[in-house]
């Protein structure tokens, strides 16, 4: 499984995962997207329905019902109630088993030092799992760099 950390620095995750999805989606993947919390988790839903004026990101939540039918579904838990075959794990989200995924994508904000904690746990513990394992930082116009 492929599995891309992405370092945030110039923007926030409101500003940058909402894109990402977007091309997950155009790759007619299903998306999950997990959050460290109910509240974040609701943030995020209100963002994806609002990020840009003439779009928005059609989804669904776990606390809602019909979420396996759902083409991007927010959750709280390591679960994959859509058939997801992309995870996107946000701000130290514990991912739990990650099987039936083809990739994980971890978010994290580099001014956050827990965050940045999370990140280099999940990385030593994605690596020592055999997965193929890539590092994308932003630079100062936000474009994402490979860094490893």
């Amino acid at each position: 499984m492929e599995v891309l950390f992405y370092h945030l620095t110039e923007s926030t995750l409101e500003e940058a995962l909402p894109p990402l999805v977007e091309k997950s989606l155009e790759r007619g993947w299903r998306v999950g997207i997990q959050t460290v919390s109910e509240e974040r988790r609701d943030a995020l839903d209100a963002c994806l329905w609002t990020f840009r004026d003439d779009s928005f990101v059609p989804h669904g939540t776990d606390r809602e019902p019909h979420s396996a039918e759902q083409p991007v579904i927010l959750t709280t838990a390591p679960a994959n109630p859509n058939g997801a075959v992309i995870r996107f794990l946000v701000e130290g989200a514990e991912p739990g088993t990650l099987d039936g995924y083809q990739r994980a994508v971890f978010l994290f904000d580099g001014h956050d030092a827990v965050q940045l904690d999370a990140a280099r746990g999940h990385w030593k513990a994605m690596k020592a799992a055999g997965h193929d394992v890539t590092y994308w930082q932003q630079g100062p116009d936000r474009r994402w760099q490979r860094k490893a």
